[in-house]
């Protein structure tokens, strides 16, 4: 099947709109409908369920969406890899982290990584850093600033760069909080209000904390992203826990400070996630020795 075919059946998946598709992709929708349809007569199954308003992917869509994914990968390593040859390597590579990683880490990476290889293109895609090794498994990311999880991914490389410890965090103003624990001094981490991510590292570590300990966490409040967390204490809402280079490249760090009590708990390995079979690529592989 054509790689021009794939890239649009990937996008449409992943954008699930018709018109907002096709403009990405510089097509009309009519052209981008065709193209699907050809597709899915070609392959005697039906790919996306279709609304007037968005398309979903079927059972057999998504299986199909792990296949052109791997295929785009491999061809384009191949393109790369047949233009190796050359006095330097051209292209482009998808990066994705968290905000806080984009210009507390990325900055000197991609300085040093311009420098040496002009020629690639970055596209860069921020977001919730719980959803990192999953867009890297997935193919939708050549590489990831992450977390190290606590058991590696079968088919993942993880090369770790730096460490953070996980902190409680609280407004400035915390009397209200600090009452708590001078009132309930045996158990007090079961009334304090506390802001914690959705899903990732900190989240994992906090709850397996707790039911070591029996204890039924006070959840006031649960956010997507570390910054969201720093901005909902900063605002008094309760305390959060957070790896500490969050806190300190945090626009609002002067809003928040260390809560009076502290949970000893494994630092925040930060480190950058691959898929081994990415690493055949010139491009993703220079960019991994590098580090």
């Amino acid at each position: 099947m054509e790689i021009q075919k794939l890239r649009l059946f990937i996008t449409l998946a992943e954008v699930q709109h018709y018109h907002k598709s096709a403009e990405r992709c510089h097509v009309s929708p009519s052209t981008l409908s065709r193209t699907v349809q050809a597709m899915e007569d070609e392959l005697q199954v039906q790919l996306f369920e279709r609304s007037n308003r968005s398309v979903k992917l079927t059972p057999e869509g998504n299986l199909f969406l792990r296949y052109a994914r791997e295929m785009l990968q491999q061809w384009e390593t191949l393109q790369e890899r047949l233009l190796e040859t050359k006095n330097s390597l051209s292209g482009a590579i998808s990066i994705y982290c968290s905000v806080t990683a984009s210009y507390s880490f990325l900055y000197d990476i991609l300085t040093n990584f311009r420098r040496e290889h002009p020629g690639i293109e970055i596209r860069l895609h921020t977001g919730d850093p719980a959803d990192a090794l999953e867009r890297v498994v997935s193919g939708r990311e050549d590489i990831a600033i992450a977390a190290r999880p606590e058991r590696t991914m079968a088919g993942l490389s993880f090369k770790s760069f730096a460490q953070s410890p996980l902190i409680f965090i609280a407004p400035q103003d915390s009397d209200s909080l600090d009452a708590i624990v001078a009132k309930r001094p045996e158990d007090y981490w079961q009334h304090l209000p506390l802001i914690i991510s959705e899903r990732g590292i900190a989240r994992d570590r906090l709850d397996q904390w707790f039911r070591q300990r029996r204890l039924t966490p006070n959840i006031y409040a649960q956010v997507s992203g570390n910054e969201a967390l720093v901005s909902m204490v900063s605002l008094g809402f309760g305390v959060g826990l957070v790896p500490k280079i969050v806190v300190d490249n945090s626009p609002l760090k002067d809003e928040v400070c260390m809560f009076q009590e502290q949970i000893e708990m494994q630092p925040y390995e930060v480190g950058v996630c691959v898929l081994k079979q990415r690493l055949k690529s010139p491009l993703v592989k220079a960019f991994w020795e590098q580090l």
